[in-house]
């Protein structure tokens, strides 16, 4: 397997694959997916800063996703540039020819995988983080596990928890949601999982301190030890 850090501008990512071919593609695809997003952000600096549902007008098929992801989760479109950027990534490698291939884009990953996949859980300071990981089932196509915290990475966030992770089928709307659930998560309230569509979101899991939560199908956990060195960030690079 190969293992490539990706940085350009502010996307700091890694690539996970088999195939240098497949790295090619999936990077290829990240600087055409950003380049499409500059373009609506040069002009309309508003959809840079939008926090609630924004429509820039007409855009490529990158921007609409995060359009309209954003719209779904009720937040603003930059909440899934993230995912939007490593499903391109991926995808780009399933067009290429990949069974297998990942790019983690700062905690939101996009994957295809053709064997089981484990995925490190790090929250922060909660005593959870780095001593599990989740265990993604192989086949289903391109799909998202996107993580977002309010006490780990710059990422904007008006919530408290650790880490809120959500799987999807589309990593645009996984990212979406997860800013969304960890923007109002509250410890003891479960209400906020009612927002969610499951035709859209398959599962959720939530890490507040030392409370867990779960909603849906959330894929197995399994003891692991997750090495800090492999966590994408921009002092990674």
């Amino acid at each position: 397997m190969l293992r490539e850090r990706f940085h350009f501008r502010e996307t700091h990512a890694s690539l996970l694959a088999e195939e240098e071919a497949h790295l090619a593609a999936a990077k290829a695809a990240i600087l055409r997916a950003r380049s499409e997003i500059e373009r609506v952000v040069a002009r309309d600096p508003f959809f840079l800063a939008a926090l609630e549902p924004y429509d820039p007008g007409p855009a490529g098929l990158v921007v609409l996703r995060m359009v309209r992801a954003a719209a779904g989760a009720g937040v603003g479109p930059m909440a899934a540039v993230a995912g939007a950027i490593a499903a391109a990534g991926v995808e780009a490698m399933v067009g290429a020819g990949a069974r297998f291939g990942v790019v983690e884009n700062g905690g939101d990953i996009a994957y295809a995988t053709d064997r089981p996949l484990r995925v490190g859980v790090h929250a922060g300071s909660s005593p959870y983080s780095d001593r599990y990981a989740f265990v993604l089932p192989a086949g289903g196509g391109v799909r998202g596990c996107c993580t977002s915290s309010a006490t780990v990475g710059p990422s904007v966030s008006f919530g408290v928890a650790d880490a809120v992770t959500v799987f999807a089928d589309d990593p645009v709307v996984a990212d979406a949601w997860a800013t969304r659930l960890c923007n109002d998560l509250r410890p003891g309230d479960s209400s906020v999982f009612a927002r969610l569509d499951p035709a859209r979101v398959a599962g959720v899991c939530t890490v507040v301190g030392d409370d867990i939560a779960r909603w849906g199908t959330v894929p197995p956990v399994v003891r692991a030890r997750v090495d800090p060195a492999l966590i994408t960030s921009a002092d990674s690079v």
